[in-house]
C-alpha cells in the first residue's frame, strides 16, 4: 500500500521555531499518521535534525533523517 506524504518546508527557520512548527503539524495529524501518513520536514537548521526526531520518538513515532543538497529531510511516521 502506498503511503501518503505531506511535506513542509521549514528552511530558514531556527530552533525552537522549527521544532514547534513540526510538533504542531504532528499533533494536528495524529489520526492520519496512525493510518500511514508520512510527514516530511525540510530543514536547514542542524539543531532541528536532533530536536525534531527526539520529540517524535518521545511521542511514539519513528523517523528518518536524510541529508539532501543544502538541507535535511526529516520523515515522521507511525
Amino acid at each position: 500500500m502506498e503511503h501518503e506524504n505531506e511535506s513542509f518546508d521549514l528552511r530558514g527557520q531556527i530552533c525552537p521555531s522549527t521544532l514547534l512548527t513540526a510538533l504542531k503539524k504532528v499533533n494536528e495529524r495524529k489520526a492520519q499518521l496512525k493510518e500511514g501518513l508520512i510527514l516530511e520536514f525540510k530543514v536547514d537548521n542542524r539543531d532541528a535534525i536532533n530536536t525534531i526526531p527526539e520529540s517524535a520518538t518521545r511521542m511514539g513515532y519513528r523517523f528518518d533523517v536524510e541529508k539532501s543538497y543544502g538541507f535535511y529531510k526529516i520523515k515522521i511516521y507511525k
